[in-house]
């Protein structure tokens, strides 16, 4: 297992939205691989909400209510953001940078 400065940020909460953490020192792991997986799935929908965010912010005949519900959009794929770059930003601060592949 990991230390506990080294474990990883899960992109969901737990219960009272409390952060989630896996140890372990295996990276292609079922909960790794998941973990991965949603986490490419909501950077995806972020990149979809800024294209939509794009045309919305162009268009002269859009509502206030077509506005909010894309804030509100906007701020649930900026938080799963935000948590995804603090989960990688931590794991890179942690891992030896000659052991990187990029």
């Amino acid at each position: 297992m990991t230390a506990q400065d080294e474990m990883r940020l899960l992109p969901w909460s737990g219960p009272e939205n409390k952060p989630c953490y896996l140890s372990t020192d295996d990276p292609d792991g079922y909960m790794s691989r998941l973990a991965d997986s949603i986490e490419a799935i909501q950077l995806g929908t972020a990149g979809a909400l800024l294209e939509e965010a794009t045309e919305v912010l162009d268009s002269r005949d859009t509502t206030l209510d077509e506005m909010r519900c894309l804030a509100k959009g906007l701020t649930g794929a900026l938080r799963d953001v935000y948590r995804v770059a603090t989960s990688r930003g931590h794991l890179r601060a942690t891992s030896d940078p000659r052991e990187s592949a990029y």
